[in-house]
């Protein structure tokens, strides 16, 4: 069993701005999903973890160690996938993948090749191993991405907006391959999709402006909002009216009507209960922490 422990995490850059306040998780083998907006903290606190930048205080342990002092003892068993990443433009998949090997420390050329051969099988890219990768589509890209991540065996992987752009059939084949991947490892999954964490996160985390909001099981997160969450359909000329009375956390247009969803320990008049999702929970976190 891998474990990341992250302990009152802070970090403030040089104009003052608090990109990680106090931030404290403990992250073991599956997937966990750090949800929030853009401007969240989330890719400062990837960067953070993998190295890329000093936090201001705090500490990362990985299996015990811990990586700020000791960054290189986490890089051998690290996988990141950022959220862009470029390639070289005369390079196929075949040759990146082979220089990123030698550059993780896979030195046997046999087992590179292997290693290489099976990754690129597992992400459905081995037809198009001779291809240029800046050529590549962007869920083909992404794939790649994910073979690049998994070079070396590692024990957590850390993937940024990994589907940000996909179709979605390409969304659907990159969930699934993350999914099998973190059977074994600790894959940290950093979004703004709420649909994703539901579909692929065994635990989760919000975050908003640099510091945690909530923490748990997506359902058991869900199930605090029993009785909570009512919906109307009203006339948009009366949302300003129903935002000073009530809780708005959702407002969009089904089939051209304004659907409010709002949360009430009460029923108000003239709404319809219904069933909680992931999505009330976020938004209603992020609301009532404006």
């Amino acid at each position: 069993m891998n474990t990341l422990s992250i302990q009152n995490l802070s970090l403030v850059y040089n104009n003052h701005t608090k990109a990680i306040n106090e931030v404290s998780l403990q992250i073991n083998n599956g997937m966990f999903g750090l949800l929030g907006p853009n401007g969240a903290g989330k890719s400062s606190l990837m960067k953070t973890i993998v190295g890329l930048q000093k936090p201001t205080s705090g500490s990362i342990f990985f299996n015990g160690v811990e990586i700020t002092t000791d960054p290189a003892f986490l890089k051998k068993q690290l996988g990141f996938l950022p959220q862009d990443f470029g390639v070289y433009p005369k390079a196929s998949a075949a040759q990146l993948l082979d220089h990123l090997a030698l550059l993780k420390g896979v030195t046997d050329k046999k087992e590179r090749k292997n290693q290489i051969e099976q990754l690129l099988y597992k992400v459905n890219l081995y037809e198009y191993r001779n291809k240029e990768v800046f050529t590549y589509s962007g869920g083909m890209k992404q794939r790649f991405g994910v073979a690049q991540t998994l070079l070396g065996n590692p024990k957590l992987i850390i993937v940024d907006e990994p589907t940000a752009g996909l179709d979605p059939e390409e969304r659907n084949r990159f969930n699934t391959l993350l999914t099998e991947i973190s059977e074994e490892v600790i894959v940290l999954l950093s979004t703004h999709l709420v649909e994703d964490v539901r579909n692929l996160c065994s635990n989760m985390a919000v975050m908003k402006k640099g510091t945690l909001l909530s923490t748990g099981q997506p359902a058991q997160l869900m199930t605090t909002m029993k009785n909570k969450v009512w919906t109307k359909f009203i006339d948009k000329n009366e949302l300003p009216g129903y935002e000073l009375q009530y809780q708005v956390i959702i407002k969009q247009f089904v089939e051209r009507k304004l659907l409010i969803t709002v949360v009430s320990e009460d029923a108000p008049a003239g709404f319809d209960t219904t069933i909680p999702t992931l999505e009330h929970f976020y938004f209603y976190t992020l609301t009532k922490n404006n």
